[in-house]
Formats: structure tokens, C-alpha cells, sequence
């Protein structure tokens, strides 16, 4: 099994990255949890474009950090605009 220790992944939401103008701008918004029990945050698309000054959405990345099979987990929406 791989990654039961350590996940560190970064994944985008996108198809066509060789043609995907990602504006001037970047947002991120993020949730984090432990041992299951206590979750917090706010990852959606709206709160990283709000974070970022984001009117325009051109792109989102995900980005997930695990450690221990999610003894602790980070989640974290990237996005990119105008």
C-alpha cells in the first residue's frame, strides 16, 4: 500500500493545461481535520477566489496533504483569476 504514512498530491481540475491562461491572481482556501473526529475550514472555490481578490475563475488545483492514513489531513483548493 502506498501512501499510508505520507500523501502529499497536488491535483488540477483541468484538462487542457498547455493552453489554460491562469490570470494574475491566486486564492486559497483550505480545510483541515484530525483523527477523524474534528473537521474545520472552508475549501470551496468561492472562499479561495474571496481569499485571492478573485473575480474571474480560470483554474483550481487541489492539493492534499495525509499523514498516518488521515490521522491528520490538509485540504487545499488553489485557484487562479482576475
Amino acid at each position: 500500500m502506498t501512501g499510508c504514512a505520507y500523501v502529499h498530491t497536488k491535483t488540477p481540475f483541468d484538462t487542457n493545461l498547455n493552453n489554460t491562461d491562469l490570470g494574475t491572481k491566486v486564492g486559497i482556501a483550505e480545510t483541515r481535520s484530525v483523527l477523524w473526529l474534528v473537521a474545520w475550514g472552508d475549501a470551496s472555490y468561492e472562499a479561495a477566489a474571496r481569499n485571492g481578490d478573485i473575480k474571474v475563475l480560470k483554474h483550481a488545483d487541489q492539493e492534499t496533504f495525509q499523514v498516518l492514513l488521515g490521522l491528520y489531513t490538509r485540504i487545499r483548493v488553489i485557484v487562479y483569476g482576475d
